[in-house]
């Protein structure tokens, strides 16, 4: 009937329908700022800030050393009282390496700070404990120096090769480390019969340890690096061969002065 009205026009969809429809099709919309991609770990992806939970315990380790110190050496280091406060500050210092490194990895808080203080703060702890140790009469010298020059010269050595892998700690190398820290902390309470015995058969098993583990890195180190120097060959010879075949022809022609040109790539 052409007086009857005409049919209301259906209103437009509000953003606010259309995103709930889209959102029953492929999920919510979210701001590219409110956006945050898990890490393979589940961890956020952003980086970490300074102040997180790992540096905090890191932290707390390096400002555990000079307290440490302190109670170790108080009174002479003949006080069994002082020198079980001392244990317990080294105690402390230990159980924040064995929580730091896992929780920075496992929610992703790595950071460049935590890199760098973190073997700082392991070495200071254990070496402030073996020096003050032999300082005392204690611990025979030469177990601080060969257990120092292990631990400094790994550490120096993972710098050497971080450029082409990173040397994994090893079974090994964590048993190690709780059998230092064991006989240490032993070594530090005052004790006698046969406990004294048995931490001076403990801190003997320490230093084979340590010396083992330390030859096992080493060959770690430079298997890594040499792999490490071959694949940069590979790949620079499949990026320009013309080039790798003439550098090669070169080298050949000039002799040692050719590998002066990148000293150490023979490993």
């Amino acid at each position: 009937m052409s007086g009857a009205p005409a049919p209301a026009a259906s209103p437009p969809p509000s953003s606010s329908s259309s995103a709930a429809g889209g959102a029953g099709l492929a999920g919510a919309t979210v701001a590219p700022e409110e956006l945050v991609l898990p890490a393979a770990d589940g961890a956020p992806a952003d980086k970490a800030g300074l102040w997180n939970i790992a540096n905090l315990l890191t932290m707390t380790r390096l400002v555990l050393v000079p307290g440490f110190v302190l109670l170790l050496v108080h009174d002479g280091g003949d006080d069994p009282a002082w020198r079980s406060f001392a244990w317990a500050a080294f105690a402390v210092a230990m159980i924040t390496d064995l929580f730091d490194g896992e929780l920075a990895r496992r929610y992703g808080l790595v950071t460049d700070f935590g890199k760098i203080a973190d073997p700082i703060a392991d070495k200071a702890i254990m070496g402030a404990a073996l020096v003050g140790l032999s300082a005392l009469g204690d611990l025979p010298w030469w177990v601080t120096a060969v257990i120092l020059f292990r631990e400094l010269g790994i550490t120096l050595m993972r710098f050497w090769v971080i450029r082409h892998a990173v040397i994994p700690a090893s079974r090994g190398g964590k048993l190690k480390t709780l059998t230092q820290g064991v006989a240490v902390g032993m070594y530090i309470l005052v004790l006698t019969g046969p406990l004294a015995s048995l931490r001076a058969w403990l801190m003997g098993a320490a230093v084979v340890l340590t010396v083992v583990t330390g030859l096992d890195y080493v060959r770690q180190a430079v298997s890594l690096r040499r792999a490490g120097l071959a694949a940069e060959r590979a790949a620079r010879a499949a990026q320009d061969p013309g080039a790798a075949d003439a550098g090669g022809a070169e080298t050949g022609a000039t002799g040692s002065a050719g590998g002066a040109d990148r000293p150490g790539e023979g490993g």
